[in-house]
């Protein structure tokens, strides 16, 4: 934990985000006595008075059960500040309200927080002042290098959480103990032995009213870009010397430099979509072209799927397939690992030997592995049995792990400015191909697996 106490003070504190995800992540830190602020501020345009904040940082906190002394004093001390963060006397307030290590935890739109950033130049903030921001890190690599530049300006780099709340997950994080830790699998991690690796994010929800942030990012940014780019980087890595900031976040870097669209071809290594109106459980969904907010002449994927390739001696030849949609007809979120066929089966076996996957759930904390063995009527006939294990829930929320890196001063799971622009940098021949209509924006009804034409492949 840090030494000194701590003012978490959220900028855009009147956002679905906050409201959603960061508050109750704040609560199961404090239910597990993990850490937290001593003050707690949130800060917005939008009117609210200092009772409808408490109610709402209460609420927050009673879903967490976070119900202990230190949960009830933060609730207690709960001040909202209606403000402006882009305009320095507002900053100026804001500050002077913080009666300790000011937090400054940006939930805004990337437009706005570099815009806050070029304000508190103009500031002086106080020592230790830590800057915590959400993704997407500037709107393509250009203006993450120039976000980046301007945070250099204010404090230093450790100082910086770039929040990918990905990193939090108690599974993705499992994925350092499953490879480096089993004898089964830690000779195995390599293009030898793995065919194909897929890393999928799909959604059975549709727009869900986020029409003014997903029709200027799409499917492709909202979560390739950033959310299943650093599962690739955690899953190819070489083994780190150990778990500290410096080792971990440099081995992801060195991936990831490795990493580019597959054969260099936007057009051929990707593909697009976005769902139409259909009936889902009973329920009418609109065409994605008509629901309210939306842009349609913008061309917003809801379903965007690219192979990458990780050019270095471990993984050469070997596609990963990045995969995330909306409105589907299932919730999938997984890591497929599909291992290349035995060589040389002995005569006389029967049945079709399927090569041997690995799945590992991102959202139900479970690991399957398919293994070919001998069936149970046919002693020399083939069939594939799983073997299942569920891990263990932990009752800290991705957000919860992520805001305990910040109290704790360890950004070990936050992403360093070179990777933010990195991550645009690999998706940004993608992005101008769908710019210039070179790759098809294909359809599905809402409610399906894709498109039929994705289906034969």
């Amino acid at each position: 934990m840090t030494s000194e106490p701590t003012t978490l003070v959220v900028l855009g504190a009147s956002g679905d985000l906050t409201e959603r995800l960061l508050l109750p992540g704040l609560g199961s830190l404090l239910a597990e006595s993990a850490g937290g602020p001593r003050q707690l501020i949130g800060t917005g345009r939008s009117e609210r008075s200092a009772d409808e904040w408490r109610q709402t940082v209460s609420d927050a906190f009673e879903e967490a059960e976070a119900r202990g002394e230190d949960a009830t004093a933060i609730v207690d001390s709960a001040q909202y500040i209606q403000a402006d963060p882009t305009e320095v006397d507002d900053l100026v307030r804001i500050l002077e309200a913080c009666e300790h290590t000011p937090i400054l935890y940006f939930a805004l739109p990337p437009t706005i927080t570099i815009t806050v950033c070029e304000a508190l130049e103009k500031v002086d903030l106080p020592e230790g002042t830590v800057l915590a921001m959400e993704k997407p890190f500037g709107s393509d690599s250009e203006s993450a290098a120039a976000l980046n530049r301007q945070l250099q300006k204010l404090v230093p780099e450790e100082r910086v959480h770039r929040i990918d709340h990905f990193l939090g997950t108690s599974t993705v994080l499992n994925l350092i103990g499953l490879r480096f830790a089993n004898r089964l699998f830690e000779p195995v991690w390599n293009a030898e032995n793995i065919e194909r690796v897929e890393i999928v994010y799909d959604e059975d929800l549709a727009l869900e009213g986020r029409a003014a942030y997903y029709d200027s990012a799409g499917a492709l940014v909202d979560m390739i870009q950033s959310h299943l780019l650093q599962v690739l980087a955690l899953f190819a890595m070489e083994a780190p010397a150990s778990l500290d900031e410096q080792d971990l976040r440099s081995v992801l870097a060195q991936v990831l430099r490795a990493t580019e669209v597959a054969g260099g071809d936007p057009v051929a290594s990707s593909r697009r979509a976005r769902y139409t109106a259909a009936s889902v459980d009973g329920e009418d969904v609109p065409s994605y072209a008509d629901e309210e907010g939306v842009d349609a002449s913008q061309n917003t994927e809801t379903l965007a799927e690219v192979t990458f390739a990780v050019n270095n001696r471990r993984w050469e030849g070997v596609p990963f397939v990045l995969r995330s949609g909306k409105a589907l007809s299932e919730n999938r979120k997984n890591i497929v690992v599909t291992f290349k066929p035995v060589r040389g089966l002995p005569r006389g076996l029967s049945g079709h030997a399927r090569p041997d996957r690995l799945v590992i759930d991102l959202k139900q904390n479970g690991v399957s592995l398919d293994l070919t063995m001998n069936g149970g009527d046919d002693p020399f006939a083939l069939e594939q049995v799983p073997l299942q294990a569920t891990l263990r829930e932990e009752r800290l929320t991705a957000y919860g792990e992520v805001l305990r890196g910040i109290f704790d001063n360890d950004p070990t799971i936050s992403v360093r400015a070179d990777v933010a622009e990195r991550c645009w940098r690999i998706v940004e021949p993608v992005l101008a191909a769908w710019r210039d209509d070179r790759v098809a924006l294909d359809e599905y009804p809402a409610g399906s697996s894709g498109p039929a034409s994705w289906q034969e492949d």
